[in-house]
């Protein structure tokens, strides 16, 4: 009998190895690569039309889908989502329009409003993972962006490619084409100026902001949004799938770890490497650095800690290297967690605060007790820290 039960003990547990390994394998070929990463097949929204809106609980044409055209043709499905009370004091004329997708939105009341009110201002967000528009708490997280300014902060939110309604397969580089695709479009066809425009991103979502931030930083003339809040980042792709479980039960390469060999031989077949704490730095360093006078940067960084999908010392990382940016002689993680040990500011069952400042700027590190990956995104922390990007108090 005992050697029955450890005969069915030994073939499921070799059962289970031979069928991690053919996991591990089909990791390393880049289209099922792509998938695990990004989950774009995921899209949450089945039976959900993402051309009308009001199934979110939004007014009639609140949201304006339309769609976004990058230079290697891919049409990128956007919403742009109008701040309640400003929508209150057009909706006779909203609701006047027709509902649903438009073909062109500078004919629309809601672009007009945006582009011709020289106070309005913009969010351009940037989500994670998985999904579409309308998953999860994606919708409720856009009523936190203008929740402190009803009448006047503005939505523009996209689907990347291969996600939701957008055309093509997911990349970085796609994705970032995608994200440039749309600052081009809120500061040249909306004339929106990087002074009244924030970004938020949330998740995989970091990765891409913290590229697209660098790369504006370095044009020439450089460009500069007035405020970056990253909710849920993580460090790069090789510490996330270190960690990471798909679906939050589905580990990628953490039963590896045990086997740093293995581990650095799988992480060789990451395609896309999404170094966000690298292109942080760099931006960071660019604006310090600068040799002409630019707006003063301001990052704010927001973690729960009760978050399973990434955890929360991915932030500390992060954080690490964007104050290591704006230190002439670097400094080490060891230093400055003392330092925040001693200038923390406390909130008890909300978690903690730290502020690094600079001449040229400030990096925010805000970690809250609560808040899960995905729930946070529509909690007053997040609709702060977009005030104060806008430098609204």
């Amino acid at each position: 009998m005992i050697g029955r039960l450890l005969s069915y003990a030994l073939t499921g547990v070799v059962t289970l190895t031979g069928t991690y390994a053919v996991f591990l394998t089909v990791l390393t070929i880049p289209y099922f690569q792509n998938h695990a990463i990004y989950l774009h097949g995921f899209k949450m929204t089945w039976g959900q039309d993402l051309n009308v809106p009001e199934q979110w609980g939004f007014m009639k044409n609140q949201v304006t889908p339309f769609s976004l055209t990058t230079s290697d043709k891919q049409k990128i499905h956007a919403w742009h989502i109008l701040p309640l009370e400003l929508y209150n004091k057009h909706q006779q004329e909203l609701c006047q329009e027709p509902s649903g997708f438009v073909k062109d939105i500078t004919t629309r009341l809601s672009f007009k409003l945006l582009r011709d009110d020289p106070e309005a201002l913009l969010v351009i967000y940037l989500h994670g993972a998985g999904g579409t528009l309308g998953s999860g708490y994606r919708p409720p997280s856009y009523r936190a962006m203008y929740a402190g300014g009803p009448n006047k902060i503005h939505t523009i939110a996209i689907d990347y490619r291969g996600f939701g309604s957008s055309t093509g397969s997911p990349s970085e580089t796609g994705l970032l084409l995608d994200a440039s695709t749309l600052v081009r479009w809120a500061t040249m066809e909306a004339q929106i100026p990087p002074s009244r425009i924030v970004l938020f991103a949330q998740s995989i979502g970091t990765a891409i902001g913290a590229s697209l931030v660098r790369d504006l930083a370095r044009q020439s003339p450089p460009v500069h949004f007035a405020g970056i809040v990253f909710v849920a980042p993580f460090s790069d792709a090789e510490a996330l799938t270190s960690t990471y479980k798909i679906a939050g039960t589905i580990p990628l390469l953490s039963p590896l770890a045990r086997f740093p060999i293995l581990m650095k031989y799988f992480h060789g077949f990451i395609k896309d490497k999404l170094r966000t704490k690298d292109k942080l730095e760099d931006f960071v360093r660019t604006c310090e650095h600068s040799s002409i006078e630019i707006p003063k940067y301001d990052i704010t960084i927001i973690h729960a800690e009760d978050d399973w999908d990434i955890h929360w010392s991915h932030s500390e990382t992060l954080f690490w290297h964007a104050v290591n940016g704006s230190v002439v002689r670097g400094i080490a993680f060891d230093e400055l967690d003392h330092i925040k040990q001693q200038n923390k500011t406390f909130l008890d069952f909300g978690g903690w605060a730290f502020e690094w400042r600079t001449d040229k700027g400030i990096i925010r590190e805000e970690i809250t007790k609560y808040g899960l990956h995905d729930r946070i995104m529509s909690y007053p922390i997040v609709s702060l820290a977009v005030l104060r990007a806008f430098g609204i108090k």
